[in-house]
């Protein structure tokens, strides 16, 4: 009895924690009372193959014991992946407050230290360009992770609070996207090293920016609402900064996604590689141009001199979450990521979704997910259907993107949500005041905290092949940069 109720007044400060350090000691002590470490320290579980992780993992330490880089090199290069052997499952989790078998984590280390190991060989034994082409082609089939930051209008202020926790905790990715309200936190993550999106994250400045981002401007216009204030808070947050320009001042590959005001084109993602001229601030501005609510905008783009010219001329676009709110796809295309980590504040898809991807082996949670899926799949038929006998230009546009909402995927690999009900909603389209920026972003440093033990271990192996692809990179360019200035040396002696 004095165990439950023990148990009971643990996850009550689990619960109302006030601040990180707090959550995670009463979940250990939780883990701990509750029989969750004794579970942990056993290496046997249906959930994952422990005999295959168990088997690697004494393979790599007979390597180490050896001193054997090469035999590490080719040990990791035999596949190697953020899902080996089932180990991310997320019914792991289920069996603890924090952490997980003590095998996944010891497998987990041992990679990494092996990483270290190999890159710190000796290059007699191992050559330079052997170790660049093996955190090359190994961090590539590995993958890596990325942050999606989704619509919602006001109520996107909530990516402020997921963002400042990862930030805090050095787990904030390297990729990250934002449609509608999520691009303008991803821009902020585009344009400001750690210490100063830490500043500009701070309730107060966000509060100072966006207290008055919706003016009413009434029916018989192209739009409900005066974007004047949203436009000069983001003139004034990003000025005339392009993607290039942002990613060489933070390294942090950022889009933003933007949907097409006409039929027959579809959603953009602007970055650095696609879009290295486009400005920041027309791209946000266009993705939060949520329709009806604002106008659409044409897209700006910086010469190399300076001038500032219309990019895809005659065009204008819109809301990026109308039809490419999490753009996983794309993002693996473009960056080589496998793993998501999604902020999700869209109101048409937060009531609807659970905080995990789980594993519906059951006969009830099949069922749900077979007539879910159902129920999609007749959706887009009957939308495709309507849009094809319909002739009005208008309504055939708004149902290609009422069809684009319903066919698009809004979950992640780990998925951090605001509380649900009507207290959430009412952030939409109110403006803040600074209580409710600071009510929103602490919640979602507390929604934050569950993952954050998660994030960590299912992100250890990318960011050490990162640390020390990035290393490896910058010596090749300080060689290479050397060569070249001997070269001209030699050319200019000799003439």
């Amino acid at each position: 009895m004095a165990n439950r109720d023990s148990l009971t007044e643990l996850n009550a400060t689990i619960k109302h924690a006030d601040s990180y350090q707090e959550y995670k000691e009463a979940c250990q002590e939780h883990d701990e009372l509750s029989g969750a470490e004794e579970w942990k320290a056993k290496d046997a579980c249906k959930e994952y193959d422990y005999r295959l992780i168990r088997k690697r993992v004494q393979r790599i330490k007979l390597a180490r014991s050896r001193g054997d880089a090469l035999g590490l090199m080719s040990i990791l290069h035999e596949g190697i992946h953020g899902n080996l052997g089932n180990i991310a499952n997320s019914a792991i989790k289920n069996h603890s407050k924090i952490g997980t078998k003590y095998l996944i984590q010891e497998f987990i280390d041992q990679v990494c230290e092996s990483l270290d190991f190999i890159y710190h060989a000796d290059e007699s034994e191992i050559d330079f360009y052997e170790k660049l082409s093996f955190f090359d082609e190994t961090a590539h089939a590995f993958g890596k992770s990325c942050l999606m930051l989704s619509g919602g209008a006001g109520l996107g202020f909530f990516h402020g609070g997921v963002v400042k926790s990862l930030t805090e905790h050095d787990l904030l990715p390297d990729v990250v996207s934002g449609a509608s309200a999520g691009s303008i936190i991803a821009s902020l993550i585009a344009t400001r090293t750690n210490e100063e999106l830490k500043e500009a994250l701070e309730p107060q400045n966000i509060y100072e920016k966006f207290s008055n981002w919706r003016i009413w401007q009434g029916f018989g216009r192209n739009s409900l609402m005066d974007s004047t204030n949203l436009e000069n808070a983001l003139i004034e947050l990003f000025d005339l900064m392009t993607f290039e320009e942002a990613f060489h001042k933070t390294g942090r590959h950022v889009t933003v996604t933007v949907s097409p005001s006409d039929l027959h084109q579809y959603s953009r993602l602007l970055n650095a590689k696609t879009s290295p001229n486009a400005i920041i601030t027309q791209a946000v501005r266009a993705s939060c141009a949520i329709p009806l609510v604002f106008s659409p905008v044409q897209l700006k783009a910086k010469q190399a001199d300076g001038k500032i010219v219309p990019y895809i001329p005659n065009r204008r676009f819109a809301d990026g979450s109308l039809m490419a709110d999490m753009p996983f796809k794309q993002l693996a295309r473009l960056y080589g990521v496998n793993h998501s980590i999604v902020s999700q504040t869209n109101p048409l898809a937060v009531p609807f979704l659970s905080r995990d991807k789980t594993d519906t082996r059951g006969m009830t949670a099949l069922t749900w997910r077979h007539l879910s899926n159902i129920a999609k799949l007749n959706s887009i038929y009957a939308f495709d259907v309507l849009e094809g006998v319909t002739s009005h230009k208008g309504a055939k546009l708004g149902l290609h993107k009422l069809r684009s909402i319903i066919d698009q995927q809004y979950v992640g690999d780990i998925n951090i949500l605001p509380k649900r009900g009507f207290a959430s909603l009412k952030h939409i389209f109110a403006n803040p005041s600074l209580r409710s920026i600071e009510k929103l972003i602490a919640s979602a440093e507390r929604a934050t905290w569950p993952q954050i033990d998660r994030i960590k271990r299912d992100t250890q192996i990318s960011k050490t092949f990162s640390k020390y692809l990035k290393l490896l990179k910058a010596r090749e360019q300080r060689v290479l940069t050397q060569h070249n200035g001997l070269r001209l040396v030699g050319s200019t002696k000799s003439a």
